[in-house]
């Protein structure tokens, strides 16, 4: 957990960060939060074809939630700013799809994902993350499982709060864009 003025991949700015490559760079580590994650979906009684992440930020956690449920994991990419299938990668028409993210917002980039999975006949049965850090605000198109929910503040440009205005806004996500 970053503290300071970050600028999100949504746009918006937050006072924090959670930095989840820095906790999946450690494989034991990322094992056991994608083991407790597939343990609380596999409580919802949700069953799963095929784990399909949002890269670039999905794509470690979406591959060891995959293992962890005993299915295979693919991962979407950005083509021309759209996300797409590359890589050999298909959805079976009708398939049970966890689209499977590290860190949930405002589920822009789910949203974009289950587009994705959709527009090749995938069904979405659920949307995962490691955190939902839009205090469970977030609507992505399906229910949402996260190991961990809290409410991290956000804020538009135009409403950025002083303490926010006098720090310099870093961007140290994955989605290119000018800070």
């Amino acid at each position: 957990l970053l503290e300071g003025h970050f600028k999100l991949s949504s746009g918006l700015h937050s006072p924090v960060y959670l930095q989840c490559a820095k906790v999946l760079m450690d494989p034991k580590r990322a094992g056991k939060l994608c083991a407790a994650f597939a343990e609380k979906l596999a409580a919802t009684g949700v069953e799963v074809d095929l784990v399909v992440s949002p890269a670039m930020g999905g794509v470690v956690v979406g591959y060891e939630v995959a293992r962890q449920l005993g299915v295979p994991g693919i991962f979407t990419e950005r083509v021309d700013g759209e996300f797409a299938l590359r890589r050999g990668f298909e959805i079976p028409a009708g398939a049970n799809i966890l689209m499977m993210e590290d860190i949930i917002t405002t589920g822009l980039s789910s949203r974009e994902c289950i587009k994705t999975i959709t527009n090749w006949g995938g069904k979405v049965v659920a949307a995962g993350c490691l955190i939902n850090r839009s205090g469970g605000n977030a609507e992505v198109g399906a229910p949402i499982t996260a190991l961990a929910t809290i409410n991290a503040p956000t804020y538009k440009t135009e409403d950025l709060p002083d303490e926010l205005k006098a720090i310099p806004a870093v961007k140290p996500g994955s989605r290119d864009m000018k800070v």
